[in-house]
């Protein structure tokens, strides 16, 4: 005798696809976010929290790869995914910005693309939240 509840194990699985993409960008934008509040410590305070600034950045980079590929690989939204794709292309044109030398200097756009990153992961985030968790902010 089968006793059947009503709820799609596909469904449920589903969910906790989801819910393993979400937990992974929360922690990319925790680093984002942690990575402008040590340039601002290390600007305004102390220049040793710069070395923190290049750590996180050195530590969490790989993480929005690991995105990107999980991205495609599960039922999310093509918002979703071109959020989440945005993400290593920033990060290269962060790097980029900073290594790279030319007559004209490029480290200008190195904080309003920093900005574009935190906005886009925050996005990201916020949209993301709303899948896994759609009666989140209803009452």
């Amino acid at each position: 005798m089968t006793v059947n509840s009503g709820i799609d194990d596909r469904q449920i699985s589903g969910r906790w696809i989801q819910i393993s993409f979400f937990i992974p960008a929360i922690f990319f934008n925790l680093c984002l976010a942690i990575q402008v509040f040590s340039v601002g410590l290390a600007y305004f305070y102390n220049s040793d929290w710069w070395n923190l600034h290049i750590w996180l950045v050195r530590g969490y980079s790989g993480l929005s790869l690991i995105l990107l590929v999980w991205v495609f690989l599960m039922p999310l939204p093509r918002r979703i995914q071109s959020l989440t794709a945005s993400l290593p292309v920033l990060l290269g044109l962060q790097f980029l910005t900073i290594h790279l030398k030319t007559s004209f200097p490029l480290a200008v756009f190195h904080p309003l693309i920093g900005f574009s990153l935190f906005s886009i992961s925050t996005t990201l985030v916020h949209r993301t939240l709303h899948i896994v968790f759609p009666n989140h902010n209803q009452d």
